[in-house]
């Protein structure tokens, strides 16, 4: 008779233009691996969906909730959890911290926001399960302009390439970088500028997300590195 058991975790990264790519990690109030810090999860309830348990887990030891979690991977080595057999279903989202505030609840001891490059020794498979979250936020943000979401309603198209390079770990073509976009007809231009240096005003777009549906349901092909 099998005796497998089922949990989530979620992967919430977490961008701000001052302090790059974060995700968020809570500390484990018991065994195993106590005050170890970890992704929020949990093990799922019988009379619940997979979707329904990894925000139930991240409202209960993060104190937030998240609209948009999209599922990663499912992980089940069998020596994974030293308790039971547990395969665990991954989920991971990308937000603004700014609009959250986060706080330790039941299972939790601490949570906090951590640098992608200097995360803290994880419990259990989490820095692999963090690893490849990684890798699959930075191939999709390259086919989906899914970083708009990110950023304010209005702003200057620096900050876009500054979005893109710090979340794809490298530099972007400048030149090369705005006229792909542009191309694209969902960026639109505004009479407005912005003044945050010594230089010269910059300019403001923002997203039109009607025009981005309409490309969508024509079937179009974002892909800015082809």
């Amino acid at each position: 008779m099998q005796s497998i058991k089922v949990s989530v975790d979620a992967v919430v990264f977490g961008y701000d233009p001052e302090e790059g790519v974060s995700v968020l990690l809570i500390t484990r109030k018991y065994e195993p691996f106590q005050k170890f810090w970890a992704l929020p999860g949990g093990l799922v309830k019988d009379e619940e969906s997979l979707e329904a348990a990894v925000k139930r887990e991240l409202k209960e030891e993060a104190g937030i909730d998240v609209t948009y979690l999209e599922q990663l991977y499912t992980f089940g080595k069998p020596e994974r959890d030293p308790r039971n057999r547990v395969v665990s279903v991954a989920y991971y989202g990308l937000v603004r911290p700014k609009d959250y505030h986060i706080s330790a609840q039941t299972d939790a001891d601490d949570v906090a926001w951590f640098n992608i490059k200097k995360l803290p020794r994880l419990a259990f498979d989490h820095k692999n399960i963090v690893e490849i979250a990684i890798k699959r936020l930075r191939g999709k943000i390259a086919y989906e302009p899914i970083g708009f979401e990110l950023l304010d309603k209005k702003f200057p198209f620096s900050d876009l390439e500054k979005l893109y390079q710090v979340l794809l770990d490298r530099d972007v073509d400048r030149r090369n970088f705005k006229k792909k976009i542009m191309s694209y007809g969902f960026l639109e231009e505004l009479p407005e500028s912005i003044q945050r240096s010594a230089g010269r005003p910059a300019k403001l777009f923002q997203f039109n997300k009607k025009k981005y549906f309409e490309l969508q349901e024509r079937g179009y092909n974002f892909d800015l590195f082809i």
